[in-house]
């Protein structure tokens, strides 16, 4: 074996590599004293001496193993502090664009990281240090979308007329266009009431005198955001949730703050004009009368990308109905929501009169309403033509066994009809019979709601049979 010879202590080794351990534990034992008080004293010049030849100082804690940064990092560290001035973004690797958006602050003004800083990890941190709740999910998966869409329902929430300043708005619009696809608008500010106002008000509540005023107006007062100025520059927006209200509004409860007026609803009429990319419009708990949906719906006649209308949990009566048959006729809708306002009778005939030459809705929904079987039977007879409806709900509607005769034979002759919800109306043992009947010719309604129909077990079982034995069918097809 090879002799190999080091140094340790002055003195020499030699031997194979295996001995040196022993050997030089037993060295350096001999050169150490045997005790302390033999040792030299050795003066502050000599002590320094020493520990500038130590190779590992343990007690100095500045002391590290961590090298001088690459170049690379050092710019990256410099693009990072000077990005508010001279923003360089694009131009980076993939790999250094990351390095970045860890460590940007997130107080950057939007005017310089709105148009440079693509979507990432930097607006997954502005969404998560400003929101306790971030689901991308409803925004595409995409953090930046997410930012400026709830960045914008703010704005818009805490707007108010006539003190908050339309620039605070509009200067926001060219930072988020591109990314703002929906809004859903949870409350809408009505102004300051003047403190001399408010005292004659409570003053005829309580004395109930009527005060004079020269300029009187039919209804509420109050205005809200002016849509009119914000959805038009809104190029990419597809839909748009509103809801006229207060939140928390506490003792200050006033029925104005939940409906919108007359101005606000002829604002909103142009804004949807000039909106052509809109999809889904969903207005609902707004107190949206007859007026209101008329005016509404003819700025929707020629719109030429809507597809879903939600006017639920409004006042609309036949009248506004009507003007919805009309919006039918005219337009492509896919889904149409009315659930729970005043359409009686002869409004749910306007809408089956439109649904028989209809060709796009897919989707009907009038539940909550008080159709009877005046409006029940119209539909029926106008579901025997119609050929592209797959979704029905009549939900407590106040119809009886004529309607549930009506609508036996949509299910024998109309193959296109997936689901129908017919519950909490009193359908009673005939109209059971009827639906029973056509169920047994049906193959495909996969879904049929007739709880609280005053329909014997009997039928409903075996209505129920036929509803899982097309589902499996279903299924089937499906995995085919």
């Amino acid at each position: 074996m090879r002799t190999t010879v080091t140094e340790c202590l002055g003195t020499t080794i030699y031997g194979p590599p295996d001995s040196w351990s022993n050997l030089l534990i037993g060295e350096c034992k001999k050169k150490q004293p045997r005790n302390n008080m033999s040792r030299p004293p050795y003066s502050a010049s000599q002590a320094d001496d020493f520990r500038r030849l130590r190779r590992i100082i343990a007690e100095d804690f500045d002391w590290s193993l961590i090298t001088v940064p690459c170049l690379s990092t050092l710019c990256l560290q410099s693009i990072v502090r000077n990005f508010e001035e001279k923003p360089i973004f694009e131009k980076l690797l993939p790999i250094h664009k990351v390095f970045v958006q860890d460590r940007l602050p997130t107080s950057l003004p939007l005017h310089v990281t709105a148009n440079w800083i693509s979507d990432g990890v930097y607006w997954k941190r502005c969404c998560e240090q400003r929101w306790d709740i971030c689901d991308i999910t409803d925004y595409g998966h995409s953090w930046k979308r997410m930012f400026f869409e709830r960045h914008m329902e703010n704005i818009i929430e805490l707007f108010i007329p006539n003190e908050t300043e339309p620039k605070t708005v509009l200067e926001m619009v060219p930072l988020c266009k591109n990314y703002v696809k929906r809004l859903d608008i949870s409350q809408l500010l009505p102004p300051i009431k003047e403190p001399e106002k408010e005292k004659e008000e409570e003053e005829e509540e309580e004395y109930g005198l009527e005060l004079e005023s020269d300029n009187e107006y039919d209804g509420p007062s109050i205005d809200h955001f002016d849509f009119n100025i914000l959805l038009k520059n809104l190029t990419k927006l597809e839909e748009l949730h509103l809801v006229y209200r207060v939140k928390q509004c506490g003792m200050n409860f006033e029925w104005m703050m939940f409906q919108m007026t007359d101005r606000d609803c002829e604002s909103l009429a142009k804004a949807l004009v000039s909106c052509k990319t809109l999809k889904l419009l969903r207005l609902h708990q707004s107190h949206i009368d007859d007026k209101k949906c008329r005016l509404l719906v003819k700025s929707l006649l020629d719109h030429p990308s809507l597809t879903q209308l939600d006017f639920s949990h409004n006042m609309i009566g036949d009248k506004g109905a009507r003007a919805i048959g009309k919006l039918l006729a005219r337009n492509k809708l896919e889904a149409l929501n009315m659930c729970d306002n005043s359409i009686r009778g002869p409004g749910a005939k306007a809408i089956a009169h439109a649904l028989s030459v209809n060709s796009s809705l897919l989707s009907l929904n009038l539940r909550l309403n008080c159709v009877r079987d005046e409006g029940g039977q119209a539909i029926g007879k106008a579901l025997l033509n119609n050929k592209t409806l797959l979704h029905l709900h009549l939900g407590a509607n106040q119809v009886t066994g004529p309607t549930a005769v009506a609508l036996s034979r949509v299910l024998v002759e109309n193959n296109t009809l997936k689901s129908i919800n017919l519950s909490c109306n009193n359908l009673g043992e005939d109209g059971g019979i009827a639906l029973g009947e056509a169920m047994s010719q049906n193959t495909s309604v996969t879904e049929c709601d007739i709880r609280l129909t005053e329909i014997e077990e009997q039928s409903v079982s075996f209505i129920n049979k036929v509803v899982w034995t097309n589902q499996r069918h279903a299924r089937e097809s499906q995995a085919k």
